[in-house]
């Protein structure tokens, strides 16, 4: 590996750059992932229980657990001020597009490395070759043969290396990208449910005080 740094030239300084930011964005998302998938299945289970139940006990549940996309998204409607059920949809929708940008957060710079590492790893090799050749004296072509050709397998050192470091950053992405997709398919069923439920309270609650709206807080 050192022998393939030093071969590689300046564009290994940028490959290892990526491979170093490719590791840093796969710990913290392994993290974010974890612990999201550990309690937000639970919660949203219990939370909508709850709320079919006694639906002006899950404010304090919900803002005891805003580190959650869900209970945020909840709460953003729920904080509402007597809100119609339109409006109690509209704020779960606004609510929930703010949470997409958190879930799909580095996306961006897996795709980078992807495309980047590659280009790196395949500049090094012609820089390398570059090298290689102007170092061939031309008056005596087969006594610089076998410099050359240890030069270009040396060369071929930086395309392997990028190569490596966009493979392990596409894999990553990927899983981290279906892993975003399949949560926000499940936060777009826990909303629909509780949307359905806040218009059933709101229908009740509105015939039962004779016209007066529903308000989860009083």
């Amino acid at each position: 590996m050192s022998n393939w740094f030093t071969d590689g030239g300046i564009v290994m300084y940028p490959l290892v750059g990526c491979g170093l930011v490719t590791v840093v964005l796969i710990g913290e998302r392994s993290r974010f992932w974890w612990q999201l998938l550990q309690r937000q299945i639970p919660f949203t289970r219990e939370i909508l229980l709850q709320y079919r139940q006694d639906p002006i006990a899950v404010a304090a549940k919900l803002r005891q657990n805003q580190d959650l996309p869900i209970a945020r998204i909840f709460w953003a409607a729920l904080s509402l001020d007597r809100p119609t059920p339109q409006e109690f949809g509209l704020a779960l929708e606004a609510a929930a597009q703010g949470e997409i940008q958190n879930l799909r957060r580095y996306q961006t710079a897996f795709d980078t490395v992807v495309s980047l590492a590659p280009l790196l790893g395949l500049l090094g090799t012609i820089l390398g070759l570059m090298r290689s050749f102007s170092a061939l004296p031309l008056g005596n072509l087969s006594a610089g043969a076998v410099g050359v050709s240890s030069g270009i397998g040396e060369a071929l050192g930086s395309t392997a290396v990028g190569l490596i470091v966009a493979m392990v950053a596409l894999v990553a992405g990927n899983g981290f990208r279906s892993l975003a997709k399949r949560q926000m398919q499940g936060m777009g069923d826990a909303i629909g449910q509780w949307e359905l439920l806040y218009r059933n309270h709101y229908e009740q609650d509105f015939l039962e005080r004779g016209g007066q709206p529903f308000a989860i807080f009083e």
